[in-house]
């Protein structure tokens, strides 16, 4: 994950800085250029963001996987927990 600072600077002399500003953003955006893991959602109504040392970076992504497998297999139980007790209701009356 790489995080764009938007940091407010004053105008550009050079259209060479701007330039150089502007692909600096993009190589950020495609995942190119310095690389940093943050970990960031929320705690009840707040957001938060974390950094992520790289060495628990493999850690951090296997645990939020394992987590949405999780968390869609709990929906399937509930759908088919919801159709079974349905049919059930339906057979007796």
């Amino acid at each position: 994950m790489c995080y764009i600072a938007h940091v407010h600077r004053s105008k550009p002399t050079l259209l060479d800085e701007l330039k150089r500003w502007f692909l600096d953003g993009a190589a950020c955006a495609s995942g190119h250029g310095h690389l940093s893991y943050a970990l960031s959602g929320y705690q009840g109504k707040r957001r938060f963001s974390i950094y992520v040392p790289d060495e628990l970076a493999p850690e951090i992504e296997k645990a939020i996987e394992n987590g949405r497998q999780l968390q869609e297999l709990m929906k399937e139980v509930g759908l088919r927990y919801i159709k079974e007790r349905k049919r059930a209701r339906k057979e007796r009356g």
